[in-house]
């Protein structure tokens, strides 16, 4: 086994990297590159230009080539193979899984994608990817690859083991075999381990494993990754409508899946639109980040509307003025805790099992002990500071429970009801829930005020 070498480059190295590439240097490059991770590679080819990276990405091994370019992310990737001839980039897809290959095929022009297809050398990789370019990016046959050991329930174990030698270089990673039928149907799996240990001439059909969990391939992938993770699975195998297998997830997949999951909702939750990065274009950022900066404007508008409508009251106790921040502020962390928790409980199915009763009780005892907490608190701190000031001390507290409680509702409803109506429900952990607990404090303070001062 090769040595991986930790590679962390200063900015020493990058300028004799630069300027062997200015020579040509290839002993240096090749020398000072050999047994670095292909990840490191990439990470250093992303401060040159396209023609230095793909100087550089010649002088190395076609399979080192092969991981960097699935490795790079797909603007970056799209940019980089229009200087490659198609023959070149079929040289790459030969070495790649089927799945990876697919993705990269969905970014390339339809001419280029025909020409790489017609240069691969490799006719049933080329069948593989032409399979999967069937199927959208977000559902399982989307994700799999086809690459995978398969053995008949009527196979001996020598039979399958030899269909394991055989098919080494075509699966790299082997978890286990999964068992057909005749017709190709799944009907389970065996472990490596019981075929090693069973007789060469013992039948498949008897040691396999009959308890097997599988996805369908149009099963969206938020799914895909709900099942893997439910059930502590490395790899899942995928069926047609007729039970048919036709590929394998692995896990590596399933965490791209996740970690796109979790950016989308940290960018939703942030009050960002799009999905978009700090190297972007002026124009994209804007128009990501605008939408919800001009729905906060309006609901500040708003709220300053709900301020002239009780100016009488603010004109006649002037203090209740000091402490709008306060319940602002205040509903606006409830809401934002009781949203996140639910948007975290939503996003793991499994572990999202109470019924809307049990939740919405349990949120009801939570906000009456919180309310109470921290309007007691409040009404304490404010009796002192306010030299005793009794009717104050009461408007502010009341409010504060008030706004709690409703907030703590509010941010435990919206989410739920989002992701009935099949909408993101980190949506409900940004601007959206600040926004309306915003105003919805001012009008519970504002209305307490008014009923309490002019009884």
């Amino acid at each position: 086994m090769d040595k991986v070498i930790q590679f962390e480059p200063t900015k020493e190295y990058l300028e004799k990297f630069r300027e062997a590439l200015e020579n040509k240097d290839d002993s240096f490059i090749g020398e000072s590159l050999d047994g670095v991770n292909s990840a490191d590679i990439t990470m250093l080819l992303e401060e040159l230009n396209a023609e230095e990276s793909k100087y550089v990405v010649d002088l190395l091994e076609k399979e080192v080539g092969s991981q960097i370019i699935k490795d790079l992310d797909s603007e970056t990737r799209s940019k980089f193979l229009k200087i490659f001839q198609p023959v070149e980039i079929a040289g790459f897809v030969d070495l790649m899984d089927s799945d990876d290959a697919a993705d990269i095929f969905n970014e390339m022009p339809a001419q280029i994608r025909e020409e790489v297809i017609a240069a691969l050398e490799n006719e049933e990789k080329a069948t593989y990817i032409l399979d999967l370019l069937r199927y959208e990016d977000d559902v399982a046959g989307g994700l799999m690859a086809k690459e995978l050991i398969r053995a008949n329930e009527n196979w001996t174990i020598k039979q399958c083991i030899e269909e394991i030698r055989r098919q080494r270089e075509n699966v790299q990673k082997v978890y286990s075999v999964y068992v057909v039928d005749n017709k190709d149907r799944l009907k389970g799996r065996v472990s490596l381990k019981k075929l090693i240990l069973t007789d060469d001439n013992g039948k498949v059909e008897d040691i396999y494993d009959e308890e097997i969990i599988s996805v369908e391939t149009y099963m969206p992938k938020e799914e895909v990754a709900a099942v893997i993770q439910k059930y502590d699975l490395e790899t899942v195998p995928v069926v047609n409508v007729k039970g048919r297998l036709v590929g394998r997830i692995t896990v590596d997949d399933i965490i791209d899946v996740i970690t796109e999951q979790a950016e989308e909702e940290r960018q939703l939750m942030a009050g960002i639109s799009e999905d978009v990065e700090e190297d972007d274009s002026i124009w994209m950022l804007t128009r990501a980040r605008l939408p919800w900066l001009v729905v906060g404007l309006a609901g500040g508008m708003i709220g300053a509307q709900f301020i002239q409508i009780f100016e009488e009251d603010l004109i006649k106790v002037t203090a209740i003025a000091f402490f709008i921040p306060l319940i602002m502020a205040t509903g606006g962390n409830v809401g934002i805790q009781s949203s996140a928790l639910i948007v975290q409980s939503l996003a793991s199915p499994s572990a999202f099992m109470a019924s809307t009763f049990n939740r919405l009780t349990k949120i009801f005892f939570v906000a009456i002990i919180n309310g109470l907490f921290l309007s007691i608190l409040v009404f304490l701190m404010i009796y002192l500071i306010n030299d005793t000031d009794t009717e104050l001390s009461f408007v502010v507290s009341i409010a504060l429970f008030s706004v709690v409680f409703l907030a703590s509702f509010l941010g435990t409803l919206i989410p739920i009801l989002l992701h009935k109506m099949g909408i993101n429900p980190a949506l409900a952990s940004g601007p959206f829930i600040t926004t309306t607990i915003d105003l919805l404090g001012l009008a519970v303070y504002f209305l307490v005020a008014h009923l309490l001062y002019n009884p």
